[in-house]
């Protein structure tokens, strides 16, 4: 009897790893101004306030990387793809004396 068990607890696991389990989440406190807008933006585009929720969040968390705050990291995220340069750094040599402008 526990062999049947485990093995329908095993088949069962492997048929809910081919399936797409959906998840669902409640969202409380929602203000009733957010809500308007929500199932109006949802009747805009022909789709449920649910089906509306889903899409926005696609959308939001499709974006693989976040956009750079400065110049440098927009920079460096375009050229770090194409690899590095090994400069050779020329040694330092003996401080020079100061000019004199003395007459």
């Amino acid at each position: 009897m526990m062999r049947w068990l485990i093995i329908a607890a095993l088949l069962m696991a492997e048929i809910a790893g081919r399936m797409k389990i959906m998840a669902s989440i409640t969202i409380r406190n929602l203000e009733e101004v957010l809500k308007a807008k929500l199932r109006m933006r949802a009747a805009q585009h022909g789709r449920s306030m649910e089906d509306e929720v889903r899409h926005i969040l696609r959308s939001a968390l499709a974006e693989k990387e976040p956009r750079p705050t400065n110049l440098f990291e927009a920079i460096r995220r375009r050229i770090t793809p194409l690899g590095g340069v090994d400069l050779d750094i020329p040694r330092r040599g003996s401080m020079r004396d100061p000019p004199h402008f003395e007459e």
